[in-house]
């Protein structure tokens, strides 16, 4: 019987692909297109869809995903990220639950595996477009400017997923995804902390900075500037601090485990298992899938329960009819997957923050387990890939079984101790009220952990061309 992936290949030639670069580029190349593909990230950030209102572009319950998705509301680039993170999300639990079968040792399954994966990149950017218009955020527009604006996303859903590609396959430095996140998350930190907008409703300016100094210089009390929700405030400037050097810290936790090169004589070295074993892989899993939850009950409500009569939605999504920002209502299933985002929310109903954080932390720890299965970060294929590399621990045989064993004492440990610190610190400093959101300055950490290896081990591979083979480059 023919496998699903064996099935979408004939499909494969017929999607838009990036070809490989066929000779090394240089660091100025990749730093070149890495900045081109980032310049028209921003621009595209910056040109509205055309057809949609101005009014129909302002605040939104999904605003705190966005910073998630590298998506800027009414833009070009409204759905961002989102269709990539998704189809990423349905093809781990595909093929972490065996539902999909794809053996990732081998070459011929990992490419049909991210083809597969791009196509349904593509069909969720169509998909969450038709979505975010039936869901009402862009208005009631006639049929002819509807099918515009989804074709509009799609084009632009098609030409980021591209662009990720170019990136991945050599032509630029780490992935797209995590460059435009990068860029998203320090838009909303500088804007958020110092922007001179305003004054708004409180009189002062939006950025938290600003306010707080025009607030000592007035005379008034200080500790106004450190409560403004709904806009940013000292608390949550103090918070994004706090959280950024925590993470910077977790970053820098690892166990090492001695090992040694059987070829070189048993030349000894140390192979560092990370604390944040997992990295911020389940969180952006975990968002992903609250922010799909909101998308289909913005749907439902929107056509079937805005009156919130139905008793059997209600559970599910209810919004506050008179409100023009879609206030989700307690009681309902997307009120307790969604964060109180300040202190004042957290001691008015302290049941949703602990709701929230258990729910958050769960989803996390079940996608670390499920990530390290089907990325190859188990004890089993980390111990396969040691013994291929000639690699052994001293004192034992060199056998993947035996390494393995030694492996299972620490990779299952870390991967749920990873998903619960990784979900907790980000729902704490969301209740906070941390500018960035908590996981949006958990993931910039990561990235730019991540780029700091990159630019650090090209940088040695043009100095020292001889060691290019032993970094893994071509």
């Amino acid at each position: 019987m023919a496998r699903f992936l064996d099935l979408m290949e004939p499909i494969m030639k017929y999607i838009p692909e990036v070809p490989k670069p066929q000779r090394k580029v240089s660091l100025k190349e990749k730093i070149f297109w890495t900045g081109l593909a980032l310049g028209i990230y921003l621009v595209m950030s910056e040109i509205p869809l055309f057809g949609v209102p101005i009014y129909q572009t302002g605040y939104e319950q999904l605003f705190f995903y966005r910073v998630i998705f590298a998506s800027k509301k009414g833009s070009l680039m409204d759905l961002g990220i989102g269709p990539i993170v998704t189809a990423g999300l349905i093809m781990q639990i595909l093929a972490g639950s065996k539902i999909l079968n794809v053996d990732m040792t081998k070459p011929r399954d990992r490419g049909l595996f991210t083809g597969t994966q791009k196509f349904l990149a593509i069909l969720m950017t169509a998909f969450e477009g038709t979505a975010f218009l039936i869901g009402g955020n862009y208005g009631n527009p006639d049929t002819l400017i509807s099918v515009f604006i989804v074709l509009q996303l799609l084009s632009v859903g098609v030409l980021v997923i591209l662009l990720d590609e170019m990136i991945q396959k050599g032509w630029g430095l780490g992935s797209g995804v995590s460059l435009f996140i990068l860029a998203g998350v320090s838009q909303q930190v500088v804007w958020l902390s110092l922007s001179p907008f305003g004054p708004i409703e409180d009189g002062k300016s939006l950025g938290a900075v600003v306010a707080f100094f025009q607030t000592a210089f007035n005379g008034e009390n200080i500790l106004s500037a450190f409560s403004r929700y709904p806009y940013p405030d000292m608390t949550g400037f103090i918070a994004m601090i706090l959280v950024f050097l925590l993470a910077v810290y977790l970053e820098g936790m690892k166990i090492e485990i001695p090992v040694a090169y059987a070829k070189y004589g048993g030349m000894r070295a140390k192979i560092p298992l990370k604390f944040m074993y997992v990295s911020n892989i389940p969180i952006i899993l975990a968002s992903a899938l609250f922010a799909n939850f909101y998308l289909f009950g913005q749907i439902l409500w929107q056509n079937l329960n805005m009156a919130n009569n139905n008793p059997w939605l209600n559970w599910f999504v209810m919004f506050n009819s008179t409100s023009t920002t879609r206030e989700l209502l307690p009681g309902c299933f997307l009120y307790y997957i969604s964060s109180p985002r300040s202190l004042t929310n957290v001691i008015q109903d302290p049941i949703h923050a602990v709701l929230y954080t258990l729910i958050l932390v769960t989803f996390s720890v079940i996608f670390a387990k499920v990530w390290v299965e089907v990325s190859g970060m188990s004890a089993r294929a980390q111990a396969e890939q040691l013994v291929k590399a000639g690699l052994q621990i001293p004192g034992f045989r060199r056998s993947p079984a035996i390494i393995e064993q030694i492996l299972q004492r620490y990779i299952p440990s870390l991967t749920i101790i990873s998903g619960i610190g990784i979900g907790l610190l980000a729902g704490i400093a969301d209740m906070l009220g941390a500018i960035g959101s908590g996981i949006g300055i958990l993931l910039s950490v990561g990235i730019i952990y991540q780029y700091y290896q990159i630019l650090a081990k090209e940088q040695l591979s043009e100095t020292y061309p001889g060691l290019g083979r032993f970094l893994g480059q071509e």
